[in-house]
């Protein structure tokens, strides 16, 4: 029994470990894709610090939001860049999207904004544009 339950926690911590090697590798490609922009689209209209993420409505249209770079510490964050580098990959000049609906994204960027108001973290922010 006791020999079962040792080999279930090493299959779990293997999968974590897993887990964190693909997310840091997935906001390591993010940077990357940040640092190579080379000129601001017409729509990088916005503050030092931040980058943009475009998420789909039901229509099919884009909507952005401008989201700090704080947030790549964020796992619920790391987790939908991740699947955002499985569906779309990182190598394009234009706003990272993401594979969930606005309203979704809407909802985790305000409860991440809420963490860091309570903690003391910062001013205002405009999601999005």
């Amino acid at each position: 029994m006791a020999k079962n339950s040792s080999s279930n926690n090493i299959g779990n911590t293997k999968k974590n470990i897993v887990g964190i090697v693909r997310l840091r590798t997935a906001v390591e490609r993010l940077q990357k894709s940040l640092l190579r922009a080379k000129k601001p689209s017409s729509s990088g209209n916005f503050k030092k610090g931040h980058f943009a993420v475009a998420a789909v409505d039901e229509n099919g249209e884009l909507k952005r939001f401008i989201v700090p770079l704080s947030f790549l510490t964020d796992l619920s964050f790391l987790r939908l860049l991740e699947k955002a580098a499985e569906e779309y990959g990182f190598g394009h000049d234009r706003a990272l999207t993401v594979p969930c609906r606005p309203a979704e994204l809407e909802r985790l960027l305000a409860e991440k904004w809420e963490e860091e108001r309570v903690s003391g973290g910062g001013g205002a922010h405009k999601w999005s544009s």
